[in-house]
């Protein structure tokens, strides 16, 4: 069997690929087109002027919904591991899930309402995703440390534990950098008043969106080990 077939891990495989190409495609053609600079424009940037608007928005639908489908796949492995052995608080579990469902909320108002449109309901999606999107990665850091040895191997709790880390410091300067600067200017000169601002803000926020995707990556292994299935039960009136 191709290893991406086996168990569950297409999930976590396909969310990777996704979610990077979202981000990469979105700003190539943004680039081509000269509505961004080359150095280091905010990820939303890269989405908020057709085409690239369109492109981003249902890539960003898409991986939100794949992140969801992860997360939910990753909560009943860990509800399993519970009933087996107790090593994982059922309630840490579900709410490492309900955060993780917030957090793909957020991606889907970003993709939804470009920055130089409905600018309100953008930086709450942009705050929904990034803040909620840290949280899961330490709760599933610690979930991961206490279900060891199953699941993820000692070493691949230590990566994981480490993306959470890279996202958590990142994210502050992010949100931070960008409160004080502002995100509605697209083009940006070294001349430009909190130029270096904005740049500490933008280059934070790849850095995050990134953890999150290495992060991710961290599953393929765990993914291997699991089956889940749909069970559908028939209600028979009489």
């Amino acid at each position: 069997m191709i290893w991406f077939m086996e168990g569950m891990c297409f999930l976590p495989t396909f969310l990777v690929i996704w979610s990077s190409s979202t981000f990469i495609i979105s700003y190539i053609i943004a680039l081509f087109r000269r509505d961004v600079d080359v150095v280091l424009p905010y990820i939303s940037d890269t989405g908020a002027t057709p085409p690239e608007s369109c492109v981003f928005g249902f890539m960003s639908t898409i991986t939100a919904f794949a992140a969801f489908a992860t997360m939910y796949a990753e909560y009943k492995f860990v509800e399993r591991v519970h009933e087996r052995t107790g090593a994982v608080s059922p309630v840490l579990n579900k709410a490492s899930f309900a955060v993780g469902i917030i957090s793909c909320v957020g991606m889907c108002l970003v993709a939804t309402f470009q920055e130089t449109t409905v600018v309100a309901v953008h930086d709450l999606g942009a705050l929904l995703f990034f803040i909620f999107g840290v949280i899961y990665t330490i709760i599933q850091s610690v979930i991961s440390y206490r279900a060891h040895p199953y699941g993820s191997s000692k070493w691949m709790c230590h990566f994981r534990a480490f993306f959470a880390v890279v996202a958590f410091l990142a994210v502050f300067p992010t949100i931070f950098c960008a409160v004080s600067v502002g995100t509605s200017k697209t083009h940006w000169d070294t001349d430009d008043k909190d130029y270096t601002l904005h740049l500490v803000s933008a280059a934070c926020e790849w850095i995050t969106a990134f953890s999150f995707v290495f992060f991710f990556l961290t599953y393929i292994q765990e993914f291997q080990q699991f089956t889940l299935k749909l069970t559908v039960n028939l209600i028979e009136y009489i």
